[in-house]
């Protein structure tokens, strides 16, 4: 049975634990923090922080996927997608490697879709700019046919002379 691996939130950005990155690359935990402090300036705090113990007693609360790390007196580190992406670099097992060759594929990917939606959000942009032409044109037509519509208020028969 494949581990599934949580998606935590925490201040406001979606991240993962150490423990389970590093079982997603096929290393310890020890040696995945290990090469993050070895390799300190490619981890800045946007890509990987250490968790409060306010945050680690809500995450403690919320997760039951934490097993054995539960009453560690460590507190866990926490890796964004860029911090994730940038262990992946700095790991040597064969499945970091393949992680890493993957993740950048996955972002040319997306890359791509995103492309292909910009041209459909500046296509759909110039259908909304010549359906506003064409509504302002037809209201101005109804308005005008409403009036030829509309019946001519009645007239007393006209008298001749005073």
């Amino acid at each position: 049975m494949k581990q599934e691996i949580p998606i935590l939130w925490l201040r406001g950005l979606p991240v993962i634990l150490d423990l389970h990155l590093a079982h997603l690359y096929g290393v310890k935990t020890k040696r995945l923090n290990e090469q993050v402090r070895r390799n300190s300036s490619r981890f800045p705090e946007d890509f990987v922080f250490r968790l409060s113990k306010k945050e680690w007693a809500e995450v403690v609360a919320n997760c039951d996927q934490l097993g054995k790390i539960l009453h560690s007196s460590i507190l866990p580190t926490a890796f964004t997608e860029q911090g994730a992406l940038m262990a992946s670099t700095v790991l040597r097992s064969a499945t970091a490697i393949q992680m890493s060759i993957y993740i950048v594929r996955a972002f040319v990917r997306m890359r791509e879709a995103m492309s292909a939606n910009e041209v459909i959000q500046r296509r759909l942009a110039e259908i909304d700019k010549t359906l506003l032409i064409h509504d302002e044109g037809l209201r101005d037509l109804y308005e005008k046919l409403i009036s030829l519509l509309e019946p001519e208020p009645e007239r007393g028969e006209r008298k001749i002379g005073f």
